[in-house]
């Protein structure tokens, strides 16, 4: 009878800890994933700011020695990410090549002017910033126009803005279910040794001694959560790299990682906290009351 006993008890307890396990490694593998559609939405939104290209044309006056001159600018020039001469002979051909017919034969000349398209850092392709550059450039005497889409630029930085907001709104949220949800599980890892550890108290332990075990428990029940989770994360990861490499989803590694080690980091945090309350609340307990 009592090693039935004994082996009903054993099933629980495991049952207990895989629960708590399997809580910690679900919930933090939603963060994880939503830590590094985090980190990956800046950066596919950084390429795509970078890829709206402002074109500088150049007057017919324009001579050689102003071309290089403005070619040192922007090497020089911190916003500049690349940027490429592009002759009037050569958008005459690219036109050519579009519309599939030499218009220049109807014309007689080459209308088109030389000019510079210019792809801007991230960081710069803001409303102000470009608008500062623009007027930078049109301080010399030898541009003829400077166009990029505004419309463009304006749509994506308010859409970014949306999109960051509502991200930080759902990572609030599911950052208090996943306190929650391990904090339940931790719960009732503890109810059922309530017993226990009023037994302890009552023949002396201090709070400290018999909170010390379940603690320990917890965080590397935790940490085992937690591992599972980053093994899963690293195997998301390899396989969305693998089959989507355009993405780059593996470029910050530095940021990867830190993504990571936060979720190595949460899964032990919380555990502790959890269990340190819960251990609390039934050492503050009065006996009648564990019934």
């Amino acid at each position: 009878m009592s090693s039935n006993f004994d082996k009903f008890q054993k099933r629980r307890l495991i049952s207990s800890y895989f629960s708590v396990v399997l809580s910690v490694f679900l919930v933090l593998f939603l963060l994880g994933v939503l830590g590094l559609f985090i980190i990956n939405s800046k950066q596919l939104a950084d390429d795509f700011k970078e890829k709206i290209a402002m074109t500088v044309f150049f007057k017919n006056e324009a001579n050689d020695s102003i071309i290089k001159a403005f070619n040192t600018e922007l090497k020089r020039a911190p916003f500049a990410r690349s940027f490429v001469y592009v002759t009037k002979e050569k958008a005459a051909k690219e036109h050519t090549d579009i519309i599939g017919e030499d218009f220049l034969t109807f014309l007689g000349e080459n209308p088109l002017l030389n000019s510079y398209d210019i792809h801007l850092k991230a960081d710069y392709v803001e409303r102000d910033s470009i608008v500062k550059i623009e007027n930078r450039f049109r301080k010399n005497a030898m541009i003829s126009d400077i166009v990029y889409d505004k419309q463009l630029v304006n749509l994506v930085n308010d859409n970014i803005r949306k999109v960051s907001m509502w991200i930080l709104i759902i990572s609030g949220f599911l950052t208090v279910i996943a306190v929650l949800l391990i904090n339940s599980s931790l719960r009732l890892s503890i109810h059922s040794n309530r017993f226990i550890i009023k037994t302890m108290q009552m023949v002396g332990a201090t709070k400290a001694f018999i909170r010390k075990p379940f603690v320990m428990r917890s965080v590397k029940l935790g940490m085992l959560g937690a591992g599972l989770a980053i093994i899963a994360l690293i195997a998301l990861l390899l396989y969305v790299d693998t089959n989507f490499p355009g993405l780059g989803i593996l470029e910050d590694k530095a940021l990867t990682g830190l993504v990571l080690v936060a979720v190595f980091g949460l899964g032990v945090l919380i555990t502790w906290v959890s269990t340190h309350f819960a251990t609390q609340r039934f050492l503050n307990l009065r006996t009648d009351d564990l019934y």
